[in-house]
């Protein structure tokens, strides 16, 4: 988009220019860091006033911004510099509000090179005033024009589709949850939160004494909290398949313990929990920014799947995805290229799972492959390709070829663009909840969350 500005000789008298702009909790988050006014009545999610409710109220020098932006960007625009600006606030704006700022040419003086505009911002919703005022700037001289999309832009780290899942899961009854070894502050602190947040009913199946003395460290109490006594990490995970072969849990956590420990437990031919298909590891994750959950699979159990392995990957994933509330999941499998190589057999199997799934060999998802991770995610990437399906440039799970690409791109996407991960295994009978040492409680919770809402829809009890 062409931005221009409309120097001093070219303004006259009731020249006007209008704005509008949808005021977002994003929008108060950001200003709040910027300028430093954290005062919790602008914050979307807190009580500021004590009164039981947040008020998310835009705070006014946020508004008066939107006579700036105006200012700066349209009239008189590029190389305006204020002079004055005089502000009555009316009444009250809120995120989720619709804004429109408006300014009027009133006066320009050729001596001083001041222009005075009236200044007010409304809410077209119900006509009313929130800001009226007085705006004097110093209009500019020259010409000037450039392009809106070499301006900069930003992307908030918040994580909504997490705050989303865990609002989702919080009328489910709490999971009864088998914890493997919580003998160290991460995993028994994220057990507990999860229970707190009445997410999960914990079962803690490990050394009582370690147990304990990490409650301990944390200042956490295990009053009601049961606790199996095993006093290894191969028995504890033995006894956790155990309780939910009795019917007494409904999912297993991993703890402090290998997860080699806990699969093979899992896995036992005889005693364990397998259900007909792979076992396979989805991380959800939420990409700051990105519109959707992202599902990434298989990035930490299977090492150089072949088709057969691919094809339980891929509805595992579908799986989880409806789970989760993406109505018809669009599958992405990935390969260095968007055509079908034979000499890279990544692109040849995301072939092959693509025409699996429109064979109803895969079910419940529209799966598209090979694509190239930039034209699964963006759609002006797969245009530029010449690639149209209902998936390139608007996938929501990402297929890897191997355990490398997806362990990579996992912890890109939390590294580098501060995404967050739930972890969870599929394929059992029960979600297993795979959570990393390195894991923060808002990815802990959300791993519970997942695990509630799958074990929910599969068992009919939601």
């Amino acid at each position: 988009m062409k931005i221009e500005n409309r120097t001093f000789d070219e303004l006259q008298p009731g020249d006007t220019a209008l704005l509008r702009r949808l005021c977002t909790q994003d929008d108060l988050i950001v200003f709040a860091n910027v300028s430093g006014n954290h005062n919790p009545m602008h914050v979307f999610n807190v009580d500021g006033d004590g009164d039981g409710a947040p008020e998310a109220v835009a705070p006014g020098m946020f508004v008066g911004a939107l006579v700036s932006a105006v200012l700066g960007n349209m009239l008189p625009g590029a190389g305006t510099l204020y002079h004055a600006q005089s502000l009555v606030f009316h009444n009250r704006a809120h995120a989720g509000d619709e804004l429109e700022s408006r300014v009027t040419v009133t006066d320009r003086n050729e001596q001083t090179g001041i222009v005075t505009l009236a200044t007010e911002v409304t809410r077209p919703a119900d006509g009313a005033l929130i800001l009226s005022g007085v705006a004097e700037v110093e209009a500019p001289r020259r010409k000037i024009s450039y392009s809106s999309h070499d301006l900069p832009g930003l992307i908030v780290q918040r994580h909504r589709h997490f705050e989303k899942l865990l609002a989702r899961a919080a009328p489910l009854p709490p999971l009864v949850t088998a914890v493997i070894a919580p003998e160290e502050p991460n995993s028994l602190g994220g057990a507990l939160l999860a229970r707190d947040q009445t997410l999960i009913t914990p079962i803690l199946v490990g050394c009582p004494d370690k147990i304990g003395a990490t409650a301990a460290e944390l200042g956490q109490s295990l009053d009601g909290v049961e606790i199996v006594a095993e006093p290894d990490h191969a028995t504890a995970a033995r006894r956790a398949v155990a309780l939910v072969t009795e019917g007494r849990a409904g999912a297993l956590m991993k703890g402090h313990l290998h997860t080699d420990d806990l699969l093979r437990a899992a896995l036992d031919k005889q005693t364990g929990l397998r259900a007909g298909r792979r076992f396979t590891h989805v991380f959800v994750m939420d990409v700051p920014g990105l519109a959707h959950p992202l599902l990434v699979t298989d990035a930490a159990i299977n090492i150089a799947p072949d088709l057969k392995a691919k094809k339980d990957i891929v509805q595992n994933a579908i799986d989880l995805a409806i789970s989760i509330g993406i109505e018809e999941p669009k599958v992405g499998v990935l390969s260095a290229v968007e055509t079908v190589n034979p000499d890279i057999p990544s692109s040849v199997d995301a072939a092959l799972l693509s025409k699996m799934a429109e064979r109803k060999q895969i079910t419940g998802g529209l799966v598209d492959g090979p694509l190239a991770m930039d034209n699964a995610v963006d759609i002006a990437a797969a245009r530029t390709k010449g690639i149209s399906s209902p998936v390139a440039g608007r996938a929501e799970v990402l297929v890897v070829p191997d355990i490398d690409a997806g362990n990579m791109l996992a912890k890109q996407l939390t590294y580098i663009s501060h995404a967050e991960g739930a972890g969870l295994v599929l394929g059992a009978r029960v979600p297993i909840i795979l959570n990393s040492r390195a894991d923060d409680d808002m990815s802990r919770l959300a791993s519970c969350a997942v695990a509630a809402l799958h074990h929910a829809r599969i068992t009919g009890t939601r």
